[in-house]
């Protein structure tokens, strides 16, 4: 049997370049999450919770927060390119690396296809004469040709990426902010009558509060790239311990403050899913061509998670096969400290995932999409899980190693797996999330079958 490496007594030096500088890791852990999900999904949340779904983006993110410490946890004492996926091997053998690898790899390069469609669709608005699938083409060279060149045009992309969402985030909060206390021309305070009015705070009572984290929490899907970052940044235990520190309470202020602005601002009953409500703010307030500009941010934010996807998928399965999970020849690194096969090999599987989702969005790539739908948190579970047995060890160990502790360990920990699990079972219920979790889980138990026909292979051995 194949055992769980021993705990290093120090960070593991990797093939890959050192490119990352701390700005690139920061804006990565502030921008990662700060995507399509927050500036359009968040009107989903809205219309079923109410107001009251401030307190549902408070229970996501809380949760969010804590898997980002505990995998800043991790990956400060013991960076490495598959960063939560080398952490499960570690801690649970080698089954558990494979199957957090390959799903968090599969998931990625499915989403990655919902981007690129997306961004097309915006471009293809601005300039019809370029069809969709020509604008996708476009995206999906600039972002190879950037992640094959160094490590640090990634970097440079999401620095100024992250910077503009972060920035209109930023912008959106003041001018919300000064329209609530009736300063910017021609508004009045509005007072609390949109937070007590049309049914209350919560409205649709704790029901709607659940339907609305069910709504949201995977927008915060994205914060673990920056984990996987780390490992190649010129000082990875340390850059990756600042970047979790900074990001984990901005990002929470900015998802929380947006909503409180937001349903301060306008009756929760105007909100209509699929469409922006950061958009119907800004033409609330007088903000010329607040659409248009809308798009902008989306646009970019779509780029930016496809670039970061593309980004962390490689770098998964460039771990995978480091570890004998994945092709050899994808180990292949160039000068510059690139893995170019293992971007090809993610690029090329997510190519594939677009051109379903253009030919067949509602039969093939559906499935795919229903089949990634709940992966997410079978990866955070085992991520707790991992942190939880990889703690003790760390302790007993090299207790130096431990820079970037978890909050309230082992309470909060087992708080988070038990509030996962929860989600998990609140989606069985529900209609609309139930086939996610079914396919998820038919992805899931695959992956995990493979995985165990590897282990008795490797007992007989």
């Amino acid at each position: 049997m194949h055992d769980a490496p021993p705990t290093p007594s120090a960070p593991e030096s990797e093939p890959l370049s050192h490119g990352l500088k701390q700005r690139h890791l920061t804006m990565l852990g502030l921008g990662g999450v700060i995507g399509a999900g927050l500036f359009v999904g968040s009107g989903a949340g809205i219309a079923v919770a109410g107001p009251g779904i401030v307190l549902s983006y408070l229970i996501a993110g809380t949760l969010a927060m804590l898997i980002m410490r505990m995998l800043g946890e991790m990956s400060s004492a013991m960076p490495a390119s598959g960063a939560f996926s080398v952490h499960a091997e570690r801690a649970l053998g080698r089954w558990a690396g494979l199957s957090v690898g390959w799903l968090y790899w599969f998931l990625l390069v499915v989403v990655l296809a919902v981007e690129a469609t997306g961004a097309a669709g915006i471009a293809a608005g601005w300039v019809p004469a370029v069809p969709q699938w020509a604008w996708v083409l476009i995206f999906m060279v600039v972002f190879t040709a950037a992640n094959l060149a160094a490590v640090k045009n990634f970097g440079e992309f999401e620095f100024w990426f992250a910077a503009l969402k972060v920035g209109a985030i930023v912008l959106f909060l003041v001018l919300g902010v000064l329209a609530v206390l009736g300063v910017l021309p021609e508004t009045d305070p509005v007072g609390m009558a949109n937070l007590t009015g049309q049914g209350g705070f919560l409205p649709n009572g704790w029901d709607g509060v659940v339907s609305g984290v069910l709504a949201v929490v995977f927008a915060f899907g994205g914060l673990e790239v920056v984990t996987i970052a780390a490992a190649e940044s010129e000082d990875p235990a340390r850059n990756v311990a600042r970047a979790v520190r900074s990001a984990v309470w901005r990002i929470l202020f900015f998802y929380i403050g947006s909503m409180l602005v937001i349903v301060t601002l306008l009756p929760w009953t105007s909100m209509e899913p699929g469409k922006s409500p950061y958009v119907a703010v800004l033409d609330s307030i007088g903000v010329p061509a607040a659409g248009e500009i809308m798009n902008v941010v989306i646009f970019v934010a779509l780029l930016s998670a496809l670039n970061a996807n593309l980004y962390g998928s490689s770098r998964m399965v460039f771990s995978l096969a480091e570890r004998g999970e994945a092709p050899r020849g994808l180990l292949k690194v160039s000068g510059g400290g690139v893995p170019r096969r293992a971007v090809l090999a993610s690029v090329a599987f997510g190519f594939v995932s677009v051109l379903l989702n253009l030919k067949w969005p509602d039969s093939v790539f559906l499935y795919m999409l229903n089949a990634v739908g709940a992966v997410l948190l079978f990866v955070w579970s085992l991520i707790a899980v991992s942190q939880l047995r990889l703690r003790r060890r760390i302790e007993r160990e090299t207790p130096e190693l431990l820079t970037l502790r978890m909050w309230g360990f082992p309470w909060l920990t087992w708080t988070a797996l038990a509030a996962m699990g929860a989600v998990l079972v609140l989606m069985l219920t529900d209609e609309g999330s139930r086939p996610q979790v079914l396919w998820s889980a038919a992805a899931t138990g695959t992956v995990l079958l493979v995985a165990g026909a590897r282990e008795l292979r490797a007992r007989r051995m």
